[in-house]
């Protein structure tokens, strides 16, 4: 089963990835959370620095959500995604 993934980039990241606020990411079956970062991060190296640490752990202020879930409630970046799934990334806004 061949399908995308769409993947949502907030405002903020939307100029380090041309512009677009939607990413497709083309999969042959089901992968997880981390396999998409990872394609992601081939074709936006800054985007995949803002989103992962060096050790691939998602940074504390970003979060990400498959179909509305975040996976940190999940199995994390091992939460399995198939194609027909959206993942949104939001940056967490600190303020007082």
């Amino acid at each position: 089963m061949t399908g995308a993934v769409s993947v949502r980039v907030p405002r903020a990241l939307a100029s380090i990835v041309g512009g677009e606020r939607t990413l497709d990411v083309v999969l042959d079956s089901v992968a997880t959370v981390a396999a998409v970062l990872d394609v992601l991060a081939e074709r936006y190296p800054v985007l995949g620095r803002r989103i992962r640490d060096e050790t691939g752990a998602l940074r504390r202020y970003v979060n990400v959500y498959v179909d509305g879930e975040d996976v940190r409630l999940l199995s994390g970046v091992s939460t399995e995604v198939a194609p027909g799934q959206e993942i949104q990334i939001l940056q967490s806004v600190a303020g007082g």
